[in-house]
Parts: C-alpha cells; sequence; structure tokens
C-alpha cells in the first residue's frame, strides 16, 4: 500500500483543506503515516500569512527534499497560490495552491506516470465557485471543524490573504447541514464554523442570506450539542445578532472578536472596516446577550508607523475588554500590500518587545477572567486523558483538567464545578 504524509501550517481553514485531501488519499487506497517517518508522498498545506508561515514551509520542503529524495511532495495552500510555479524549483511533484485539491490524487498521479512536475495553480476571482471539498472525520480531535466560507474582499493594507484566497464565496445551506449530519454521524457533539471572513457568510448571493442562516442550519442538526464560531468581525455584532445567537442554546458563549489594534488611526492604516467605538459596540452587544462570554482576538502589533501611544491605546483596551485569550502577531512585511511600502517599519527587536509587553497583558487578563469562574459550574467536552486526569474544554473555551472520573471518555461532555486555576488552565471536579 501506498503511503502518505501530512503537514499543516496556519489556521483552522488549512487544517480543514488538509483532512479533506487525507480522505481522498485514503479513499485512493494510501496509508496515512506520521509525517516524520517515511512515505511515498508528503503533502504539505502551507501559509504564507506571515514570513514565518513562508519560512517554515520553505524550511519542511527542503528538508523533505534531502531526507526522502525519492518521495513525491506536494506543495498545496496560500504559499503554493501565491508563488505557484516558482515552488517547481523545490523539487516539488505537484502544487496546488488554494483550488483544485479534490483533484489532488488525480493531478500527483498523473505527474508521476508522465515523470514530470505540474503546478495546478489557478487564477482566483469573482467566477471562482465554493471549492466542494468535504470531510467525514477528523483524527485528532473531539471537535469537528466544518468550513462554510472561503475568501475575504476587504483588501486590508497589510493582508495577503485575499490575493491567495480570492474573493468571498459561500458554502451552500444543504451541503453545510449534511455535512453536519456526516460529522454527527461519526461521533462529534461540537461543529466549530470557519471560514476565512466568515462574517461574510452569505454575501455573495445577495439575497439576504446570512451567517445567522447558516448557524440555524448546524443546530437543527440532532445530535449536534455545541456549536462553535470562528473569527468574526466586529460589524456583525448588532444587538439583532447577539439577541438572535442568544436564543440558539448550542452556540458556545466564546467570540473571537478580531481587534489587530485598539488605536483608531492605526486601524484606519490598516484599513479595518471599523474603529473602537463600534468594536467596544460589539463587545457590549454580546455581553448583554452573554454575560459570562469569553472575548478572545489576535493582535497585530508594531504596525508601520506605530507610535508608542498608540502601542498603549492597544494595551489598555486588551485590559478593558479583559481577553480570556489572545494571540499577538508581530507585523510581517508580505510584498504586494500597501502596507510593505509604508514608512516608518520597525526593526525586529522592537517588534519583538512589543508582542511581549501585550502577551504579558493578555495573560494577566485571561487569568483574571479564568478567576471569574472559580466556585461555579460548566461542562466539558472531554479529549483526552492526561495522567490521571482527564482534559476538555468548557463552552468558553477554558482549558479544564478533571480527577476522579472513571466513566470519563473523549466525546462525552460531564458537568462540573471549576475549582482553581493551574498552568495548564483549570481544575475541577465532577458534579
Amino acid at each position: 500500500m501506498k503511503t502518505v504524509a501530512f503537514h499543516t501550517l496556519g489556521c483552522k481553514v488549512n487544517q480543514y483543506d488538509t483532512q479533506a485531501m487525507l480522505e481522498l488519499f485514503r479513499a485512493a487506497g494510501y496509508e496515512v503515516v506520521p509525517f516524520d517517518g517515511a512515505a511515498d508522498v508528503y503533502v504539505i498545506n502551507t501559509c504564507t500569512v506571515t514570513g514565518t508561515g513562508d519560512k517554515k514551509s520553505m524550511q519542511l520542503t527542503r528538508r523533505l527534499r534531502r531526507e526522502h529524495p525519492d518521495s513525491h511532495i506536494v506543495l498545496a495552500g496560500c504559499l503554493a497560490q501565491r508563488k505557484g510555479n516558482d515552488l517547481l524549483e523545490t523539487g516539488a511533484r505537484l502544487v496546488i495552491g488554494t483550488q483544485r485539491r479534490n483533484e489532488v490524487v488525480t493531478l500527483l498521479e498523473k505527474a508521476i506516470a508522465e515523470d514530470t512536475a505540474i503546478c495546478a495553480v489557478n487564477a482566483l476571482n469573482e467566477t471562482t465557485p465554493f471549492e466542494p471539498l468535504t470531510i467525514t472525520s477528523q483524527d485528532e480531535h473531539t471537535r469537528a471543524t466544518l468550513k462554510i466560507q472561503e475568501g475575504c474582499n476587504n483588501h486590508c493594507t497589510y493582508c495577503i490573504i485575499p490575493s491567495v484566497r480570492g474573493p468571498i464565496r459561500s458554502r451552500p445551506l444543504a451541503e453545510i447541514t449534511a455535512e453536519t449530519e456526516r460529522l454527527t454521524a461519526a461521533g462529534f457533539t461540537e461543529i466549530v464554523l470557519t471560514g476565512i471572513h466568515l462574517s461574510s457568510y452569505g454575501r455573495d448571493w445577495k439575497d439576504g442570506t446570512t451567517l445567522l442562516d447558516a448557524i440555524r442550519a448546524v443546530h437543527a442538526v440532532e445530535g449536534v450539542q455545541r456549536i462553535r464560531l470562528g473569527s468574526l468581525e466586529p460589524t456583525i455584532a448588532t444587538p439583532e445578532f447577539s439577541r438572535a445567537l442568544a436564543m440558539l442554546t448550542k452556540v458556545c458563549p466564546q467570540f473571537h472578536l478580531a481587534l489587530q489594534s485598539g488605536s483608531d488611526t492605526v486601524l484606519a492604516r490598516m484599513a479595518r472596516r471599523y474603529n473602537m467605538h463600534m468594536y467596544r459596540a460589539a463587545v457590549a452587544n454580546l455581553r448583554a446577550a452573554f454575560p459570562m462570554a469569553a472575548f478572545t482576538t489576535d493582535v497585530l502589533t508594531a504596525f508601520p508607523g506605530e507610535t508608542e501611544e498608540e502601542l498603549q491605546q492597544t494595551a489598555a483596551v486588551i485590559r478593558e475588554v479583559g481577553f480570556a485569550k489572545i494571540h499577538v502577531f508581530p507585523y510581517s512585511q508580505r510584498e504586494g500590500t500597501k502596507a510593505a511600502v509604508m514608512p516608518g517599519q520597525l526593526p525586529k527587536a522592537e517588534k519583538e518587545r512589543r508582542a511581549r509587553l501585550l502577551i504579558a497583558i493578555g495573560e494577566e487578563t485571561a487569568a483574571a477572567y479564568q478567576q471569574q469562574w472559580v466556585g461555579h459550574a460548566s461542562t466539558v467536552l472531554l479529549e483526552e486523558k492526561r495522567g490521571d486526569k482527564w482534559f476538555g474544554y468548557t463552552p468558553e473555551y477554558i482549558p479544564v483538567l478533571i480527577g476522579d472520573c472513571p466513566a470519563c471518555q473523549p466525546g462525552r461532555i460531564v458537568a462540573v464545578t471549576l475549582t482553581a486555576i493551574t498552568p495548564d488552565g483549570m481544575s475541577a471536579e465532577l458534579i
């Protein structure tokens, strides 16, 4: 049996795309093996959001070519879409980008049979359809990611994603329902809705369909116990949207609300489509509907021209919102974006200093958020056993360790009382 190994860089959308390709290889008779061992085929699903993603993708490719010269390498994903034919110089047998992943096995075997290398990267435009990838399982998690949207129309000045993912495309509601049914039949009780710009769901159809319609479609499937939302734009969190979410009892009260910066002047240079007044309103709307909600976010620090005052404005907002978790990224120049040629590019050491500062504040707010839960009841979706304890997450995505749980098993949801903050999250006792 031929063997294939996968490695994914980047976001949850990439993780979904990798799983879809994995299932296509498995259906074609390949055995999926660990990436750190020998394989006939290696598939790297690349990332190009930052320079680090580029670097890791290329380092992996070179190492595979050096250590496994007789194996075939497939490069998919965002870096592959951006570089296309240039990546054939790495020795890759197939470069496939962010479309045609459903043809990955056919294209690879064609390249092998003809003893050639193929670049199957297509241009992305308004007529590009939503690619009909599907999954039936996910090998490493008790929750399942469901991709419902692709592409972005926003063109923020720092972001390369619209050029490598294309314009917004939405997955039909009937397909969303059908895949949710397959995933619940496979035993998943939590569905994570994801997309490149999730808040844009339905806008390409111009018929009034919105993200709420997709959430309701998943909510209606028997067997779904939790629905978790991917990253949201603050502009979607109106009072009406927030109240409608609160009526859907399976929706997890954890909202990844995109911030990037807490400074209006930086947001303007970024060409973000909101300001801090709008952001604070979004937080207030969701908190009114979900009083104990967890807010998580991404912060892009050291943007070109960012002053110390603008940095401190972001720090103040992190404290004010009280984020349960933040991801901090130092700004990375992306060729072809407007920000790449803006004045005021900051040195690497300064970028790292600012990132460390914000990460430390984020750790403080995360601990303060968890402290609110000490002594409160919640539920935990169990993932795995760690030593003599069971590990899982609450609806607010608080990591929890539970001791003395003889009936626990992966995928089960149990009621607990949260008892204390630990280095690994929170400890809890079964109710």
